[in-house]
């Protein structure tokens, strides 16, 4: 048997399907990477628009992983119930810029700063509002959504 370098093809056929899975690939790692840019630059901007001050409550990140869990319900809901869109739009949306929006994180490292200072009832509080808040908003900015699309017509939208 013939060895190969690590990382080569080792046939023609290999080849090829290891171009055409980056061909198709490509794309989609631009978009993510694009909309995460944009995500992380809206993120940013509301830091500087409303910053924490030490040991105070970190409400512009809590906002801002509420604020985008609202967005990827209604998305999803859209996409789920009646928008058939691109194939790039979910990576470049859902992915990059409410991924890149979004920070989890932070949320981490605000929790462990929290305590660290000396407010362990404000890191308590936090740890709890941040997932609370996130999944509330996920679920009823989907579900109304849902609702909306069924008001309007749309086919039968899940509740």
């Amino acid at each position: 048997m013939r060895s190969r370098a690590p990382g080569r093809p080792s046939s023609e056929w290999e080849n090829t399907v290891q171009h055409t899975a980056w061909r198709d690939q490509a794309p989609v790692l631009g978009v993510v990477a694009l909309g995460g840019v944009l995500g992380a630059w809206g993120r940013y901007g509301a830091s500087l628009l409303w910053p924490v001050h030490a040991g105070g409550f970190p409400w512009t990140i809590l906002a801002v992983n509420a604020a985008g869990c609202a967005v990827i319900g209604v998305f999803l809901a859209l996409l789920d119930e009646a928008w058939a869109a691109h194939r790039l739009v979910r990576p470049f949306f859902g992915t990059g810029v409410l991924g890149g929006f979004t920070t989890f994180s932070t949320y981490a490292v605000d929790v462990q700063r929290l305590f660290h200072d000396g407010h362990p009832g404000t890191a308590l509080g936090y740890l709890a509002a941040t997932p609370l808040a996130a999944l509330a908003a996920v679920w009823s900015a989907a579900t109304a959504t849902r609702r909306a699309l069924r008001r309007r017509g749309h086919r039968e939208a899940r509740p």
